[in-house]
């Protein structure tokens, strides 16, 4: 049985000043100006169906509609710094005068001491010089779809023709560092790359260059509608033993190498986790609501994955942002992802840095029956556990003043003296890892290298 957040309460419109003081004091919204409209044709992409929603439509913000949006959302944020976040399908095809144009509105709108911000979700398949001069001069942060090296990026991302899509994304990466504009690298992990995390990650941060990585799970419902909805999935989708192999294999190379000159979002988010000051990432966080997604005819939805006529909070030409934002049926929809965990995740000792993962994913019942374990549950349980002590201690480096980074030297003084340790233990002695299983059967397979203790 499925269990996905719900919208219970009724929609009660609510004076301005009541609003003010119901929404909450930032909110994000992933704005769609061409809908779900992309020249690319991803297997797995879950936004595409969403052209259906609106048969006949032209796919394109208005310039009236444009305003009302940059307005509504400066004047909603009570915060001193905002950002514009432009996604698709394929922002590109809306034209670069369309972002000059929204430039142009954040700065009349902008209040005194605001800080505006924007970043834009982009295949970088169309992305020109004059492109990169725009996004440079603007400083737009660019988020770039790369699964991975040529034969894993063209499986499932490929253009209208079935066509192959690397070597344009690459000269979309070459343009944007051409122009020396901010960039980072968004990968899906499915069934294509999942089993291959360190070539993906070297891929990434040798060939690439970026300094700044994303991982994103595939959990692909196999239904018609393209909605949340039923529990089968793909057979592009990962599972979650394949997700915990992965990130356990790349934090094991960062933590190693990277720390301090690499960024990883789940590293970073879990470290933010274990200092204390919770998830910078709604998938993370307790509960949610605060990350909406606006389609281009300025319909507001609960969330990006949950761009479904049961989960539409209004439009923002009808009802101001701010009064969509504090409806009642988004505390509801935010909420419900606490309220709905079953118990397995109740009792779970990793809960605070998981809180049950994204409510999309929950597809499983749990050891005890009851719905709603996700998907993901084996890998984020087999990550969390993982990186607990060098987590710990990177915070302890952090409020000692000293630099994360230190858990390096840390982390390879602690493998030479492991290594030490099973070069002197018996074959059919215990692991000196801890592992419980004997040493032949463990690190003792192979002690050429200090590599061989990330097993």
């Amino acid at each position: 049985m499925t269990v996905s957040p719900t919208l219970r309460p009724a929609s009660i419109p609510v004076p301005m000043a009541t609003a003010e003081m119901l929404a909450p004091p930032a909110f994000h919204v992933m704005t769609k100006p061409r809908g779900a409209i992309c020249n690319l044709d991803c297997a797995y992409c879950y936004f595409l169906k969403k052209e259906d929603l609106y048969e006949g439509s032209r796919f394109r913000m208005d310039d009236a509609l444009l305003e009302d949006y940059v307005r509504q959302y400066i004047a909603a944020q009570r915060v001193a710094e905002v950002t514009f976040a432009w996604q698709g399908g394929e922002p590109t095809l809306m034209g670069i005068d369309f972002y000059r144009r929204a430039v142009e509105l954040q700065a009349r709108y902008r209040r005194p001491g605001m800080t505006i911000h924007n970043t834009i979700q982009t295949n970088a398949t169309r992305l020109t010089d004059e492109w990169g001069e725009f996004l440079h001069a603007n400083g737009f942060l660019v988020g770039v779809s790369l699964d991975g090296p040529r034969e894993i990026h063209d499986t499932f991302r490929v253009d209208k023709g079935g066509n192959a899509t690397f070597d344009r994304v690459m000269r979309g990466i070459e343009i944007l560092r051409r122009h020396d504009v901010e960039f980072n690298i968004l990968t899906t992990l499915h069934a294509a790359n999942a089993d291959d995390p360190l070539r993906i990650y070297r891929f990434l941060r040798d060939e690439v260059g970026t300094r700044f990585m994303q991982f994103i799970p595939i959990v692909e419902r196999d239904n018609a509608t393209g909605f949340q909805e039923g529990e089968t999935l793909t057979s592009r989708s990962i599972t979650g033993a394949q997700y915990g192999r992965f990130l356990v294999t790349i934090f094991d190379e960062w933590v190693r190498n990277d720390v301090g000159t690499v960024f990883v979002q789940s590293f970073d988010v879990a470290l933010g986790i274990w200092a204390g000051m919770g998830s910078s990432l709604c998938v993370q966080a307790e509960t949610c609501g605060a990350a909406l997604a606006m389609e281009h005819n300025g319909d507001l939805y609960s969330c990006d994955h949950y761009v479904e006529p049961l989960f539409r909070l209004g439009n923002i030409r009808e009802r101001p942002m701010i009064e969509l934002v504090a409806d009642p049926r988004q505390k509801a929809f935010g909420e419900a992802k606490r309220e709905t965990l079953p118990r397995q995740c109740r009792e779970c000792d990793v809960r605070f840095a998981c809180h049950g993962g994204c409510p999309k994913d929950r597809t499983l019942l749990d050891r005890y029956g009851e719905p709603g374990l996700n998907w993901l549950c084996e890998g984020y349980y087999r990550f969390f556990t993982h990186i607990d002590q060098p987590m710990q201690s990177m915070v302890e480096e952090l409020r000692a003043g000293r630099p994360p980074a230190n858990i390096m030297a840390m982390t390879r003084e602690a493998d030479a003296q492991l290594l030490d340790a099973v070069r002197r233990a018996g074959r059919n002695d215990a692991c000196p890892c801890g592992s419980g299983r004997k040493v032949k059967q463990c690190h003792g397979r192979t002690t050429a290298t200090t590599a061989s203790l990330t097993g």
